[in-house]
């Protein structure tokens, strides 16, 4: 293992010496020390739950430490607030977006924005920068009607305009297609290359091995490594985040296909809000025992075709989508639920769970409507078991490795990625016939986004039909059975995954197999 060599003063721009946090008797961080120097990508690596996100958040004046310091410039500092990070000359891209769903992009920018940097065309300068940096944005377009790949690009944009100093980002990539990845590397090449220093976080350890020119790793809170990204492995950057070797995904051959489970016929659906994405006839038909991936670029009509397939969206009178042999266009997500059907959005805070409530209650509101056979869950309206959903809950926690302060945590304070494995173990546990998930792995660590991809198999092989929504390739090709390819609310063909190259998914995501859509929408 290659370990960094003493830090230039000089070069040095944010240091944090001996800095420790506790939530109660719990250590967050412990004792930390790292430097960051200007011209360099530095990497924050570590597992779910290892204190990346706490570290990062006292550096932007989020959080306040314990004890120890943080020292910018050679200057002690308080950073007291995300103001004051941000006039220091600290900018952060946080991986759960903070923004308001009611205004418009510019509207969402300028807020975050000192006074001086209103001034002037504002919507034609995030136009122009956006386009610049190949994160392209409508500065008109409500924030309430984008994809979540979109929203990140506000997060990127409403950053650069600030020109910082150093530029933290938390899982950047998580919700972008290679191509969208590749544009922003360039962007921070150019950042670093101009004297910017930029904190990256990310479980893509292929990217960090890419564009990183150091990486501090932590566990339970410690740093574990310093290290050259560059001369290490993904495998060992893995096994020093989490302490062991990662569990390699076994998918045996398909060779179990039975009945259609989940069937689109010719769904059109014209957009409910002005910025949204027409569906222009879909057709798909997922079997039981297999995993259809869908592929594609973000705000493409992916979560369009999510909301149509789950009951969020209801069309009473049409009959393009059948679930378990069933016409369910007019059933709404609860009565699917019923049928056999689980739901995984992409968006897991405030769309997967919610926020302000425990753990139990997340459990409970995904499964109030149907008595759960399986666990003998009692959900009457008279009688709900919080014994069973506590024993449930518990059971997620240990199968999933959900990591939290306390059993019946608030799912708030999950971190990002533990959420996620909460929401994925909660509907898996369920072993549904049909299961749509959204982005399955977005923002876990290596250790985990192989656990959910293994149980996402796992249940696959036993008879349930899959359908995932993914920008991930890496992770497209490991699940997948078949694939298409979603473009401005048209789906391809359904391919065999070895039929494809990344290359022909590429082509795909950028129309080439779109047509002229004929007949009007429901």
């Amino acid at each position: 293992m290659l370990h960094k060599s003493n830090n230039d003063a000089q070069s040095t721009l944010l240091q944090v010496k001996n800095i420790s946090k506790k939530f109660g008797d719990f250590y967050a961080n412990d004792t930390l020390n790292l430097s960051i120097e200007t011209g360099k990508v530095h990497a924050l690596l570590g597992e779910n739950g290892a204190g990346k996100s706490t570290l990062v958040k006292m550096m932007y004046g989020a959080l306040q430490p314990t004890s120890g310091s943080i020292h910018w410039q050679g200057q002690h500092v308080s950073i007291d607030s995300p103001a004051h990070a941000r006039n220091l000359g600290i900018g952060m891209v946080f991986q759960h977006f903070s923004l308001f769903e009611a205004l418009t992009v510019a509207e969402n920018i300028s807020l975050a924005l000192p006074a001086q940097l209103r001034q002037g065309d504002l919507s034609q300068r995030i136009a122009d920068l956006s386009q610049d940096y190949g994160l392209p944005l409508n500065p008109a377009a409500l924030v309430a009607d984008l994809s979540v790949g979109e929203r990140q690009r506000i997060e990127i944009v409403r950053c650069l305009l600030q020109q910082p100093k150093l530029l933290i980002m938390d899982e950047p990539t998580a919700v972008l297609t290679p191509q969208e990845a590749q544009a922003l590397f360039s962007t921070l090449r150019r950042l670093v290359e101009e004297g910017c220093a930029v904190l990256y976080i990310s479980h893509r350890l292929e990217e960090v091995k890419q564009i990183c020119h150091d990486a501090t790793i932590l566990r339970h809170g410690k740093l574990v490594a310093e290290v050259d990204p560059q001369v290490e492995t993904a495998a060992t950057l893995a096994q020093l985040m989490v302490g062991a070797s990662v569990h390699q995904v076994s998918r045996d051959a398909n060779d179990q296909v039975g009945d259609v489970l989940l069937e689109l016929s010719h769904l059109y659906k014209g957009s409910s809000t002005p910025f949204g994405v027409d569906l222009v006839d879909v057709n798909l038909q997922v079997k039981s025992g297999e995993i259809l991936a869908i592929a594609g670029v973000a705000g493409n009509g992916q979560g369009e075709l999510f909301s149509v397939i789950s009951g969020e969206e209801c069309n009473p009178n049409q009959n393009f989508i059948s679930l378990l042999g069933q016409i369910s266009d007019g059933l709404n997500i609860n009565q699917r639920r019923c049928l056999g059907a689980a739901f995984v959005p992409e968006e897991r805070m405030g769309h997967s769970a919610v926020e302000h409530l425990s753990l139990t209650d997340n459990i409970l509101l995904s499964r109030h409507a149907c008595i759960d056979t399986e666990s003998s869950l009692d959900l009457g309206w008279l009688g709900i078991d919080r014994n069973q959903l506590a024993h449930l809950n518990k059971v997620i926690g240990i199968d999933y490795d959900v990591r939290k302060s306390k059993e019946d945590a608030i799912a708030g304070s999950l971190s990002g990625g533990n959420l996620q494995k909460f929401v994925v173990g909660r509907e898996l546990n369920r072993q549904p016939k049909v299961l749509v998930i959204n982005q399955p792995t977005w923002g876990v660590d290596a250790g985990a986004a192989a656990l959910i991809r293994q149980a996402v198999v796992d249940l696959s092989r036993q008879g349930s039909a899959i359908l995932i929504i993914s920008q991930d390739l890496d992770e497209i090709f490991e699940l997948a059975d078949t694939i298409a390819v979603m473009s401005r609310g048209q789906l391809s063909p359904t391919y065999a995954a070895g039929d494809l190259s990344r290359e022909q998914i590429g082509l795909m995501m950028a129309g080439s197999h779109e047509r002229s859509a004929q007949g009007s929408g429901a």
